[in-house]
């Protein structure tokens, strides 16, 4: 028997590795071969039209189909801050014909705040890509006596619970980063939950709120039309666009780089050589000249990479506004 069973146990080895080497081989060639022949992709954005995910994915997405020699169809299925989108994804086939190209709400965010979701937002999926960063900025209105976000901070220790901030709704990435300068500083002030971002910014630019962090798009032609001022970014470096405002470190808050980051997702256990296919392809449309110049006017920074680098930045951020979440007591409405 001892002479016998190395030999059988090198022939169940040999069959083993036969048999992943022969699905590997029929993984790989079926991407490559059939891969995206014959069907359409879907590209799910779990957004209403109209915003910087739709508008920019839709234009990725259409680059995407030129390379691929398909057809890239994108799906708006709004609803429950990018939820119901996402889970529509995460419950397809993993065959390549779905993507989700969403934000960092649905995926690192909001399950956090609505308990026990139809999907998991980290096993769920297998990352494509990082498309880009979307910067915000600490905005008063130019009537409002704060000129440095030390000031601001001054005025909401010297009045406890009266100074408010607007954000586009409760569990948004705008309100968290409120709550999370409240956490930072130890102040009380009162959240404004708005029906999205653009009734807040009026409210903030009318003054019947305090201060808002907004997206910088949104923001930037009021702050050059001299009716709001910007304290500070929340990016991790000056923003071209606003040169002369400090970044939030520079203004004295370490550890508040905050950006809401826009991604691609597809269904767990999409075969690796399809990820891999996906990420090239979306890496080189986020250098094409109309793509640059699109996310430019969205003043969206345009980053790509690796799955593995979108892998690390959704799992660290799911970290961190969980902690901000559960330290606030925040609950979905």
């Amino acid at each position: 028997m001892q002479t016998r069973f190395p030999a059988l146990l090198s022939r169940r080895q040999l069959l083993i590795g036969a048999a992943a080497l022969a699905a590997s081989t029929a993984t790989g060639a079926w991407a490559q071969s059939t891969w995206p022949a014959g069907r359409n992709i879907t590209w799910v954005v779990p957004y209403p039209p109209g915003g910087s995910t739709d508008v920019l994915g839709r234009a990725i997405a259409q680059h995407l189909g030129t390379v691929l020699n398909n057809t890239v169809i994108v799906d708006n299925r709004a609803g429950a801050t990018g939820t119901i989108g996402a889970a529509s994804v995460a419950r397809s086939a993993p065959d390549g014909y779905t993507l989700l190209g969403t934000s960092i709400g649905p995926q690192a965010i909001a399950p956090h705040l609505m308990g026990k979701l139809p999907y998991d937002p980290i096993e769920g999926f297998a990352p494509v890509i990082i498309v880009g960063t979307i910067p915000h900025v600490l905005v008063v209105g130019t009537n409002q006596p704060f000129k440095t976000v030390a000031d601001l901070v001054a005025a909401a220790k010297a009045q406890p619970g009266k100074l408010s901030y607007a954000s586009g709704g409760n569990g948004t990435v705008l309100h968290m980063q409120g709550e999370l300068f409240r956490q930072q500083t130890g102040i009380q002030t009162i959240h404004v939950p708005y029906k999205g971002d653009t009734p807040g910014l009026q409210d903030t630019l009318g003054e019947q709120v305090n201060f808002m962090f907004a997206p910088v798009a949104a923001a930037l032609p009021h702050i050059q039309g001299g009716r709001l001022r910007a304290l500070a970014v929340t990016s991790a470096a000056r923003l071209k666009s606003l040169s002369s405002v400090p970044t939030m470190e520079e203004a004295g808050f370490k550890d508040f780089v905050v950006e809401q980051w826009q991604a691609v997702f597809a269904p767990a256990g999409t075969p690796a050589a399809v990820v891999e296919r996906l990420n090239r392809d979306i890496n080189a449309s986020l250098k094409d000249p109309a793509v640059v110049t699109l996310a430019d006017r969205l003043n969206v920074t345009l980053v790509g990479g690796t799955p593995q680098q979108l892998g690390s930045l959704q799992r660290a951020d799911s970290a961190k506004w969980a902690e901000v979440i559960r330290k606030g007591n925040i609950k979905a409405e």
